[in-house]
C-alpha cells in the first residue's frame, strides 16, 4: 500500500453542491438563496441575539437599580418574640444571628448577639436587669 493509493471508505465523501452554475443545474441564479434581502447576499451572518425583528431580551428587560453583593441581611426580632422563645424552649442563654430589638425585656436574660443590637434595645436589655455580648 502507498500513500498515494489511500482512498475514503464508499459512502464515507459526498459530492459538493454546486451553486451558481447556471439555471440547468437547478441551482443557478440566486443560489439557491432566494431574492433580495441581507441573506442573499454575500458576506451575510447573523447577529448574536437576533429575534427576527423583534425586540431583542437584553433590550426588554428593564435595567433599574443595583444589586449589592455584599449587602448584610439583617433578621428584625423584637423582644416579645424572645421572650416567647424563651419560654417555649426553657432557654437560659441563646445566641441569634443578626438581631435586632425594639421592644421591652421581662426575664433577666444574658443575650449574645452575632451581628448587630440597636442602642435603644441595648439599653432595655441592660435596664431590666439583662446583659447583651457582642460576637463578632
Amino acid at each position: 500500500m502507498q500513500l498515494q493509493s489511500l482512498r475514503p471508505a464508499k459512502g464515507a465523501t459526498h459530492k459538493v453542491k454546486r451553486l451558481g452554475r447556471g439555471e440547468a443545474s437547478g441551482k443557478g441564479g440566486t443560489s439557491t438563496k432566494g431574492n433580495k434581502g441581507g441573506q442573499s447576499r454575500a458576506g451575510y451572518k447573523i447577529k448574536m441575539a437576533h429575534e427576527g425583528g423583534q425586540m431583542p431580551i437584553q433590550r426588554r428587560i428593564p435595567k433599574r437599580g443595583f444589586k449589592n453583593a455584599n449587602r448584610v441581611e439583617y433578621k428584625v426580632f423584637n423582644l416579645g418574640q424572645i421572650d416567647q422563645l424563651i419560654e417555649k424552649h426553657e432557654i437560659k442563654e441563646f445566641n441569634l444571628e443578626n438581631l435586632y430589638i425594639n421592644n421591652l425585656i421581662s426575664q433577666n436574660d444574658r443575650v449574645k448577639i452575632l451581628g448587630n443590637v440597636s442602642q435603644k434595645a441595648k439599653g432595655a436589655i441592660e435596664a431590666a436587669g439583662g446583659s447583651v455580648e457582642i460576637v463578632k
